[in-house]
């Protein structure tokens, strides 16, 4: 693949090694990650059973939602090393960390203790802190949040089988393929997907026209990490639409619950602190629609995946359910 800029042609430059591809995404982050995000770069292994002996590349924590950060494990990898042996053991050994309280506490001290030091980063983060000390709000993000991000600078033909074969791999891990091309003094970097759009990447993946009641998922996957107040959200929607229509099916698959009459007419993705609803209506309609909630825009390919017009609307608050329910009755 080569990209055209200034009618001059840059190719794909081939990392040399994976501590130079790493050092572009520290060097870059804000560029690729956005404005709202912190990086903190880790290359010192982590004493005890924390991350199971593996030494993760850094740590990235999104604020795009100041309500409800994101934190993810990063790992950087070249697609040119071999997955079975080298990038699947390295990733799978994160997923024991996430259900230890005791590793989560020592990362957190571990982490603290790097921003303590660096006086960028601890500014960085001291501006998305609002009220909160930055050991709470590091303490906070890793309790609430299961991520990891795995950056390659190719594809690799493995990674479909693997997401559909393994929840975890599913449920915790977003893919990012960053390639980078050159000519001369001209560098640019690609990214797919977006970081923005990161939490749909999978979607691209899946049938959107699933059959209906797949045994092999439950709502209670979905809720089993939420808090309380979220389980809550997701049983007033669904005893809401029921009272409405009770021919609805809400039909739990790897990704999503789809609510479905005659075709898929919303996607729920439950997350630890809000749920987030993708409702195939114009985006247009949903924006004159929607006031006390968060809309986020799709680009047309996400809307494609979903095959019609949509947009996302996330709800963290129980009182804002109303507003939701009256426009998805336009799809009944």
């Amino acid at each position: 693949m080569d990209i055209v800029l200034d009618g001059k042609k840059l190719s794909q430059y081939k990392y040399s090694s994976e501590e130079e591809f790493e050092n572009d995404i520290v060097m870059f982050s804000k560029a690729l990650f956005g404005k709202k995000t912190v990086y903190i770069d880790y290359k010192k292994k982590i004493s005890g059973n924390a991350l199971g002996m593996t030494i993760p590349d850094g740590f990235l924590i999104d604020f795009s939602d100041e309500n409800s950060p994101e934190f993810y494990i990063v790992e950087v990898e070249l697609a040119k090393h071999d997955f079975y042996k080298h990038i699947f053991p390295q990733i799978t050994k994160f997923f024991s960390f996430f259900s230890n309280s005791q590793s989560r506490g020592d990362l957190v001290d571990k982490i603290y203790s790097i921003v303590d030091n660096n006086n960028n980063i601890k500014n960085d983060l001291k501006s998305f802190c609002k009220d909160n000390e930055i050991y709470k709000l590091l303490k906070d993000c890793i309790d609430s949040n299961q991520n990891i991000l795995l950056i390659i600078d190719e594809t690799k033909p493995e990674l479909p089988e693997i997401f559909n074969t393994y929840k975890e791999w599913g449920n915790m891990v977003k893919l990012e393929v960053i390639k980078k091309f050159t000519n001369g003094s001209n560098t640019v970097f690609s990214m797919d997907p977006e970081f923005d759009e990161l939490d749909f990447y999978l979607d691209s993946t899946i049938d959107t026209n699933e059959t209906i009641n797949n045994s092999d998922y439950t709502e209670e996957d979905h809720l089993n990490m939420a808090k309380e107040q979220i389980k809550e959200i997701y049983s007033k929607i669904k005893s809401n639409l029921l009272s409405i229509d009770s021919s609805l099916v809400f039909n739990p698959q790897r990704y999503y619950i789809s609510i479905r009459k005659t075709k898929n007419i919303v996607f729920i993705k439950i997350r630890q602190k809000k749920i987030r609803l993708i409702i195939m209506l114009d985006p247009k309609i949903i924006n004159e629609n929607i006031k006390k909630c968060s809309i986020k825009e799709l680009s047309q390919g996400v809307q494609d995946f979903y095959n019609g017009p949509c947009a996302a609307v996330d709800i963290d608050n129980k009182n804002n359910i109303d507003e939701v329910i009256e426009l998805i009755k336009r799809l009944l």
